[in-house]
């Protein structure tokens, strides 16, 4: 069985789960105690140097980083990564583009603006924060004008990457009604088959932590 170490407040382990749970592949979700600094332990670094989650164990095969698991669950499965070498180099594009320009800053822009004490807050990081997300989140909509997916004719890792922390309801300068084409792809992820919301797919929110 594959083990996914991950945390229920990760969008970045939420690229990864989301797919494991649709791909039909045989998996359990395992609960890093991120904020209680397990990721940061000598336990930890054996697994993974980088200090992140989520990490990906299957068998003898360790994997980090959502975008090469989103990659391993293709190499097993044959779905999500776009159904022509063409598709396939368009996902690899929109996966690239959403780590460093969407996910980054939701990440960094949440985790600022909830899970920091009040009196912590930077605002001057957080107001530049919220002009490069409404940047990215203009490319997003436009890029789904008129279309179900970002690439081709269903779901593949392109969505999954994009939509990553989308879907958390604490506020970090997204709301979907803001944005028509984005808010309608979202709602074309949430009718697939098996769709969970982050806190219900993987183990941990707030609301343990008392926030």
């Amino acid at each position: 069985m594959i083990k996914l170490y991950c945390f229920g407040e990760s969008g970045n382990s939420y690229k990864a789960a989301l797919p494991l749970e649709l791909s039909g592949l045989d998996w359990e979700p395992v609960k890093v105690d991120f904020f209680g600094g397990e990721a940061r332990s000598p336990e930890y670094a054996q697994m993974n140097v980088m200090a992140e989650a989520p990490v990906l164990v299957d068998g003898d095969v360790t994997i980090s980083q959502s975008g090469v698991m989103q990659m391993y669950i293709s190499e097993k499965t044959g779905k999500f990564g776009g159904s022509t070498r063409e598709e396939a180099r368009e996902v690899t594009r929109w996966m690239f583009w959403d780590n460093h320009k969407m996910s980054s800053q939701c990440g960094t822009q949440r985790f600022l603006m909830n899970f920091l004490p009040e009196d912590k807050r930077p605002q001057e990081v957080i107001a530049f924060n919220a002009g490069r997300l409404k940047a990215a989140f203009k490319t997003l909509n436009t890029a789904l004008e008129g279309r179900d997916w970002l690439v081709g004719d269903s779901v593949t890792h392109a969505d999954f990457s994009c939509c990553g922390y989308l879907f958390y309801p604490e506020p970090f300068g997204f709301d979907r009604k803001d944005w028509a084409n984005i808010d309608r792809w979202l709602s074309n992820i949430e009718g697939l088959d098996g769709w969970k919301h982050p806190y219900d797919l993987m183990p941990g929110r707030p609301s343990d932590r008392g926030q």
